[in-house]
């Protein structure tokens, strides 16, 4: 017979056999003593206190695109009609792709700038909108997101450009299309450029890593650059802000320029940030964090996450190293985004454990468009916003971690009561005894996987239980 089905029988006869102990399955599985005492009574199904009792200021983002979306020039429309319901779900800010016009005109995604000041509204590279649409659709976006107190992001490509005209370029001693004027690439005539604004020119032979558009990589160092992204009355950061409206910034590939831009730019029009340092280094991440001076994504605890699932090990969500462990107020959790999910780093399977985790964790948590829209997840996570919000607050402690679950706790502040998320890869029901924050009290699975209500005893001890394959989040009644 196969050892499995065996392990099953076991679990069920000594059940059967025992009712007045409890059997932890995952230690069965993995440990040598199999039993534990009952440190809790079982009671009947609970209704869940109202969670908006305990709002703690918490926010989540929505990353509002993915690649190539669709439908093509309709796409600032589609999102201005969602914000009254993600505003209603708890959103408070949305990341929009580059709004200005790229090389590829209609189908530009927005990271191959060429025109910052052509929102929609020139005719070049052989479209006036963009591939979202016009400029008057991209403010009454902006519009019904403020109405909604939902600030908007932008996203900066400050570190490359595409689709200029063709100039000699006497530093590479050949042609590149570096020349940016009202006829090549720059209708709106603002923010001209030519080859002296590139790598490599007169002062600069590089800065950073430049991956992208290698000819046309920006020189930062040039006052021309400086003045019309960030300096100038009419800059395009000072124009985004202040003429468009935009409230914040997320800075792409930022390893490709020195951090001191991005601190220059902030320093200069304000607005709440985050840069894109791609690495799962947690500490390369820290560096940059502290030079910029602004938030970054958490891509160390994206990998780590993707590990933990993958290799059914969830004792790395407790032992990787991450952003969010030692600078919660810099890290920006994600579990997918326009670029990761194109070959996904977390596949679909394990996505709703990965938001359980960042949703009831320390960082500010982003939601990938494609995933909450995906109507087998939105119910879900509508319910994991509103613990954000609610009771995801307070010190962290890890519980228990092995290869199948993870057991953490946050302690709540003053009257809210904090949490306890468990985190269950087994193909079956778990429990697992652990001592809580909570003395005396009855329990409420505010997921709704385990419908029987839990106690703690006068020390805060409980047989806590998750759903198999599942998650639940425990707080008091």
């Amino acid at each position: 017979m196969n050892f499995s089905i065996v392990k099953r029988f076991l679990i069920i006869g000594l059940l059967l056999a025992g009712p007045i102990v409890l059997i932890s399955c995952s230690d069965v599985f993995d440990q040598p003593s199999g039993l534990v005492e009952a440190s809790n009574i079982e009671v009947p199904p609970l209704e869940g206190q109202d969670l908006t009792s305990f709002l703690n200021g918490n926010g989540v983002m929505m990353q509002a695109f993915y690649w190539d979306v669709e439908p093509r020039f309709d796409w600032w429309d589609l999102i201005a009609d969602k914000t009254d319901e993600w505003a209603a779900a708890g959103i408070d800010r949305i990341w929009l792709p580059p709004a200005s016009k790229g090389q590829s005109g209609g189908f530009s995604m927005g990271y191959d700038p060429s025109d910052y000041y052509d929102l929609g509204e020139y005719f070049q590279h052989g479209t006036t909108e963009t591939r979202f649409g016009s400029r008057e659709e991209l403010d009454n976006l902006i519009a019904r997101a403020h109405e909604n107190n939902i600030e908007v992001v932008a996203d900066i490509v400050m570190g490359h450009n595409s689709g200029g005209g063709p100039e000699f370029n006497p530093y590479r001693g050949k042609e590149t299309f570096t020349l940016f004027n009202e006829t090549n690439g720059n209708a709106s005539g603002l923010f001209n450029r030519s080859f002296e604004d590139y790598h490599p020119n007169s002062i600069h032979n590089n800065d950073e890593e430049a991956l992208f558009f290698e000819e046309q990589d920006l020189c930062h160092l040039q006052d021309n650059v400086q003045n019309w992204l960030w300096k100038f009355d009419n800059s395009v950061a000072k124009y985004y802000k202040n003429t468009v409206g935009f409230d914040g910034w997320r800075f792409d590939y930022v390893k490709s320029f020195s951090p001191e831009f991005v601190s220059a730019w902030v320093d200069e029009v304000g607005g709440w940030s985050v840069g894109e340092f791609f690495d799962g280094n947690a500490n390369l991440v820290r560096e940059w964090v502290a030079a910029a001076g602004v938030n970054a994504f958490d891509f160390p605890c994206l990998f780590q996450m993707r590990d933990a699932f993958e290799r059914n090990d969830l004792s790395i969500l407790q032992n990787g190293d991450m952003l969010w462990k030692t600078n919660p107020g810099d890290a920006v959790t994600f579990v997918a985004n326009h670029d990761t999910d194109r070959e996904p780093v977390i596949e679909e399977e394990y996505k709703l454990f990965a938001y359980a985790f960042i949703l009831t964790h320390p960082g500010y948590p982003t939601l990938f468009y494609l995933d909450y829209e995906n109507e087998e997840f939105k119910e879900k996570l509508n319910q994991l916003i509103l613990i954000n919000r609610t009771i995801a607050t307070g010190d962290l402690e890890v519980l228990y971690s092995d290869g199948d679950e993870y057991i953490a706790s946050r302690s709540g502040d003053g009257d809210n009561p904090g949490l306890v998320i468990y985190i269950n890869r087994n193909g079956l029901e778990l429990s697992r005894e652990v001592t809580t924050h909570w003395a005396g009290q009855e329990l409420h699975d505010y997921i709704g996987g385990i419908t029987t209500g839990l106690s703690t005893d006068d020390s805060g001890t409980v047989l806590l239980k998750a759903p198999a394959n599942g998650y639940a989040v425990w707080s008091i009644k």
